[in-house]
């Protein structure tokens, strides 16, 4: 859930290197930190508005093609804050309050910014539980470290996800995987996530950000329109007909290359000097 009183018209200046959220950008990634340690990187308002305004910045800036999403200290994130978000929902939101949470989303990209054509990867540090869950949903591909649990905990609060959490987790995991975490609230840990698609990898916990920056350069190293059509494609086909869904893959994939970076590219590949490629003629990212 989003906090109420809120106007997303007004998210403030993009955060840096202070603050609730970090925010910086080196070699075409964005790094952006949750930065509430001490409250195992719950959201209150304040980190709602600097995540709004982060995803903003992120996909206005063309110098950043890929952000790494993580969380400061042992938690991933929390969820939203049961102390300074979720009460006022309960008592003081009316039905504008409730209009802006339903456009906008929890930290912006969960659901009013979804559709950000440049990739996230989730570097899942610990915790991600409740609305960290589905913040972590919200990643494109998620990584996690050994150390990292999963939880849907909402059902024990009254309440359930409103913020993509069941929507993804259906979408991700299947419909048994999401009702056996919906519906029991208990954690699995990394493993276990492994195992039913909540995530693509899971590596040693001083070893997950370096993982992070290597999909991000993978990622880098291939044409950007390719790229962000293939999630545009995504998106799109998710729980429609197969023939829409084939349609609307094959209008994109053929209207997406730019002739001139297709052929350089090909080009690179028939010099065996494209990056990353495999084999006995592989290249570094």
């Amino acid at each position: 859930m989003a906090p109420a009183h809120h106007n997303p018209a007004e998210p403030g200046p993009p955060p840096s290197g202070d603050g609730v959220v970090l925010y910086e950008k080196r070699d075409r990634i964005a790094y952006v930190t949750i930065n509430r340690p001490e409250a195992r990187n719950a959201i209150s308002p304040e980190v709602h508005r600097a995540m709004i305004a982060v995803w903003a910045d992120f996909a206005d800036d063309d110098e950043v093609d890929v952000a790494i999403l993580t969380g400061a200290g042992e938690a991933f994130c929390a969820g939203a804050d049961l102390k300074e978000y979720i009460p006022p929902i309960m008592t003081e939101a009316g039905p504008d309050d409730v209009r802006e949470i339903v456009e906008l989303g929890l930290n912006g990209f969960t659901r009013g910014m979804h559709r950000i054509p440049k990739p996230i990867v989730g570097a899942v540090n610990g915790w991600a539980l409740a609305g960290g869950l589905e913040t972590a949903l919200a990643c494109d591909i998620r990584i996690a470290s050994d150390r990292a649990m999963f939880g849907s905990f909402e059902a024990r609060r009254g309440y359930h996800h409103g913020d993509g959490g069941i929507v993804r987790l259906v979408n991700a995991c299947g419909v048994s995987v999401a009702s056996h975490m919906l519906l029991t609230a208990e954690p699995v840990d990394a493993r276990q996530a492994l195992e039913w698609g909540l995530v693509t990898k899971v590596v040693p916990h001083d070893e997950l950000l370096a993982e992070a920056e290597t999909v991000a350069r993978q990622i880098l190293r291939n044409s950007q329109r390719a790229v962000r059509s293939a999630k545009q494609t995504i998106l799109d086909v998710i729980g429609q007909p197969l023939d829409f869904q084939l349609r609307t893959e094959a209008w994109n994939a053929y209207t997406c290359a730019d002739p001139e970076e297709t052929m350089e590219l090909l080009g690179r590949f028939y010099e065996k000097t494209d990056a990353g490629r495999a084999g006995k003629h592989g290249t570094g990212l």
